[in-house]
């Protein structure tokens, strides 16, 4: 178990710091204190080289001049809520609207905008971790209380990563966050995520308005381009979402939550190369990245469907819909969510 740390560029004049765990096997994860973002998810090769599980670039610009927010911590709250409003015993709260009328990931100074405090790097026998912390508050990005936050993450020698991230507060808030990671594991000139194939389970995905707001209504997987049931070819089910407005997928999943069970699992055929996701939340955005950008990766610049984002949380917009689970973070308490990730080549 070994962990190092390199200079990687600069942020709004500050210096980012690149931390590079490495566990027995030889797979190897690239975390910056810049927005607790995966830099990089390297696993050896048959031919004893790395290949790289996710899109990945050496240079800080590519992650921080777009949109995409890719590969980064999200929060206070993943997803949208509908007209930035939301209400906690009786008080109703206005938070940014970024997103039209709606607020999205946490509002433009959310999880993703930071350079992270690092509190502790350790190596033990058969794990090594990093944990990041952040404190925002009201003046900050919008949302009620004075909020902590701390992200670790632990790679062990069973291949996998765990994402455990905590928060307090000092008022009323909400809390769901994700990491907002794009996945392609096939071979570097692959250009988008056609070839592999992903299985969720799901039985429902929830039904959204113009605005990508849930509705409440919960719509069965079969028999619909949103049936993964069975592990299926991301380029079959992207045909037929390719006369959608966003031709491509930016939608919800219902999930049980599990961290013994996968909740999906996406995999590269020709390479080997498998990754299982465990989240113990009961929602599942997947985006198939569906617009151009300037951006480069390893995959080449940004066109539809170069990557997979692949963000557990708790359902879209929960503060409207009761039944979707309780978001809520009260003084005096702690709430933490897992995620967890498993890698096979």
């Amino acid at each position: 178990m070994e962990i190092s740390k390199v200079p990687f560029g600069t942020y709004k004049g500050e210096p980012v710091t690149k931390y590079i765990l490495t566990n027995d096997n030889g797979v190897q994860v690239g975390i910056l204190d810049f927005a607790g973002l995966l830099q990089s998810f390297k696993v050896p090769t048959k031919d004893g080289g790395k290949a790289d599980m996710i899109l990945t670039s050496e240079n800080l610009d590519e992650f921080t001049n777009n949109g995409f927010c890719t590969n980064r911590l999200i929060g206070r709250v993943a997803g949208r809520i509908a007209d930035g409003k939301f209400s906690i015993d009786g008080k109703d709260y206005q938070i940014e609207q970024n997103e039209g009328k709606n607020s999205l990931h946490g509002g433009t100074n959310g999880f993703y905008s930071h350079i992270w405090h690092v509190d502790e790097t350790k190596a033990t026998d058969d794990s090594v971790s990093i944990t990041l912390s952040l404190t925002l508050s009201p003046e900050v990005d919008t949302y009620p209380g004075k909020m902590h936050i701390t992200a670790t993450y632990t790679l062990n020698n069973d291949d996998f990563l765990s994402l455990r991230m905590s928060a307090t507060t000092d008022a009323d808030t909400l809390f769901n966050p994700t990491n907002h990671t794009y996945w392609n594991m096939a071979a570097a000139n692959v250009p988008t995520v056609d070839q592999l194939k992903l299985y969720v389970n799901s039985e429902n995905y929830l039904a959204v308005d113009d605005g990508k707001i849930p509705t409440g209504e919960k719509i069965a997987n079969e028999g619909t381009p949103f049936d993964f049931s069975t592990p299926t070819k991301m380029g079959d089910a992207l045909e037929k979402m390719s006369s959608t407005k966003e031709n491509g997928f930016d939608d919800i999943w219902e999930v049980t939550p599990s961290l013994t069970k996968p909740v999906a699992t996406l995999e590269d055929p020709e390479s080997g190369r498998k990754m299982s996701l465990y989240s113990d939340r009961n929602g599942l955005v997947m985006y198939t990245m569906n617009s151009d950008d300037a951006a480069v990766y390893n995959h080449g610049q940004v066109h539809p469907h170069l990557g997979l984002a692949m963000e557990a949380q708790n359902l879209s917009d929960a503060p409207h819909h009761p039944e979707f689970g309780d978001i809520t973070l009260h003084p005096g308490e702690e709430k933490s969510y897992t995620i967890k990730w498993h890698v096979e080549y």
